[in-house]
């Protein structure tokens, strides 16, 4: 036996040559988990604590009031808040569901099939990745009343289902699977379609859950179509109406601060549970993009 292999140590064992790095990682984790301890707890402070100098960064008497205050409220309005939940619900799956799959096929015949323009169109997507949502907002708007969308439901859904981040991310997860594999699924008679089902998919996972998570965060905290694109109150988000009543009840009310604590509380706990779960998929799909 060598020397090597008697001083071998098992990676899944804590060994004292690690505290170096739980020295720096676990301050760090904690520094970053400061601001979402910060909102969960400044949601249940009563109203003394909310305007108490200096702040608080701990609740002390926590309280249910904010969230109280902030469904008394909703009963005032003329549409109910279980419509607005409702909408972005809905708007939501349908996004996120749409967006997974066309960002997979679509990374699917960038990477591994052979066409005109293929290498012009993946560099038209690169370049999407540089404008912000800002600089194309009137292009966008013209082209939503062009196609005859304002004031429908649809214009919740169609604009966000172009993601240049997603079909990247799948791509360059794509190019990592051999081309082997593909041929010799070829040779065995498989179709395009069975070969992205049964092939493309299940090795794709980890990408698939980063773009339903990116997707995801997208749609249920936009307010931009509530905002520009629907009159009709009945169709607008649960987003846009949360925004929209933090903010009247802050400039009526010194309560307004709780409920807009509450209101930030309640939209942020969804990407909080849904990152937690996939987190692990975000790592992965992140290590073998291209993405360092």
């Amino acid at each position: 036996m060598s020397a090597f292999q008697g001083t071998k140590m098992n990676p899944t064992k804590f060994h004292k040559s690690q505290f170096k790095f739980y020295a720096l990682l676990i301050p760090l984790a904690v520094f970053m988990a400061l601001p979402i301890v910060y909102i969960i707890f400044h949601a249940f402070k009563p109203i003394d604590e909310l305007f108490a100098y200096p702040p608080r960064f701990f609740v002390q008497k926590p309280t249910l009031q904010n969230f109280k205050d902030l469904f008394t409220q909703t009963n005032s309005t003329g549409v109910p808040m279980i419509r607005y939940l409702f909408n972005s619900i809905i708007v939501t799956i349908t996004v996120v569901v749409l967006t997974v799959l066309i960002s997979t096929m679509a990374g699917y015949a960038l990477s591994k099939k052979e066409f005109k323009l293929k290498k012009a169109i993946f560099e038209i997507n690169t370049l999407a990745l540089m404008f912000v949502p800002a600089a194309v907002a009137i292009p966008r708007y013209l082209l939503i009343e062009k196609l005859g969308l304002i004031n429908t439901f649809w214009v919740h859904i169609f604009p966000l289902l172009a993601m240049p981040i997603g079909l990247f991310l799948v791509k360059q997860f794509i190019d990592q699977i051999p081309n082997e594999l593909i041929e010799a699924a070829k040779m065995d008679g498989a179709s395009d379609f069975q070969i992205f089902i049964r092939i493309i998919v299940p090795l794709v996972k980890p990408a698939m859950a980063t773009i339903a998570i990116l997707s995801f965060q997208l749609v249920w905290n936009s307010v931009e179509s509530s905002t520009l694109y629907v009159n009709d109150e009945g169709l607008k988000t649960f987003a846009f109406y949360m925004s929209t009543l933090a903010s009247q009840a802050t400039g009526n009310n010194v309560a307004g601060q709780g409920m807009a604590a509450a209101a930030s509380l309640i939209m942020f706990l969804p990407n909080l549970i849904i990152f937690i779960i996939l987190q692990s998929k975000v790592m992965n799909t992140m290590a073998h993009s291209g993405i360092k």
